[in-house]
């Protein structure tokens, strides 16, 4: 089995490739829902990051609020590298299980994992292959604009955290560019796909 990540900034079209390589029958693990899910009652990371950050960080109903935890920690590099020590650890079992049993089911397969900090955190050594996504940053404000709730300085001050594109792309086996038309998306998509498929027969 063949493991690649997928990286790229916030609102950059990771998951518009993502979604493109599940359908040509890549396993898509997206890292975002399995942090959703440790975080939710129940999971693994839930009681110890409501104990780190308190209960002011719960919803009426038990669940904890994302933005009231992030507006704890980003401004904080020590909260922030504390909450990624509760949560990561448990992402990465869940990762590895399911990697495990795709590989058990499809050892000529490619996974991929989609995750936006990958060459931060230094995960990004787990994989085979490393590809980054790509976009103007006045794209990457606007694409995340969209989103219900977003603010723009929050957005700016989000993208200034993480690493700069031109050192970024010294990571990447393949660069895929998703300022343009969504055809030229899929396009370059289709062609990284089939250049994973060679490495993997």
């Amino acid at each position: 089995m063949l493991k690649v990540g997928l990286t790229g900034g916030i609102a950059s079209g990771k998951s518009f490739v993502g979604e493109a390589l599940a359908g040509y029958g890549c396993l898509l693990i997206q890292a975002d829902e399995l942090g959703h899910a440790v975080l939710a009652p129940g999971g693994e990371a839930y009681e110890p990051v409501v104990e780190e950050f308190g209960r002011e960080i719960l919803t009426g109903d038990g669940t904890i609020d994302r933005r009231a935890l992030a507006a704890r920690v980003f401004a904080d590099p020590r909260r922030l590298e504390r909450l990624n020590a509760l949560v990561h650890p448990a992402v990465f079992r869940r990762e590895d299980a399911s990697l495990a049993a795709f590989a058990a089911a499809h050892p000529e397969g490619i996974a991929v994992v989609e995750a936006a900090i990958l060459i931060e955190t230094g995960s990004y050594s787990r994989f085979d292959k490393l590809i980054l996504v790509t976009c103007a940053e006045q794209q990457q404000v606007e694409r995340a604009l969209r989103r219900e709730g977003a603010v723009e300085t929050d957005i700016r001050a989000r993208i200034s955290r993480q690493m700069p594109l031109a050192e970024k792309r010294k990571y990447a086996d393949f660069v895929i560019d998703t300022s343009g038309e969504k055809e030229s998306t899929l396009r370059q998509t289709r062609a990284v796909y089939e250049a994973l498929r060679r490495i993997q027969s």
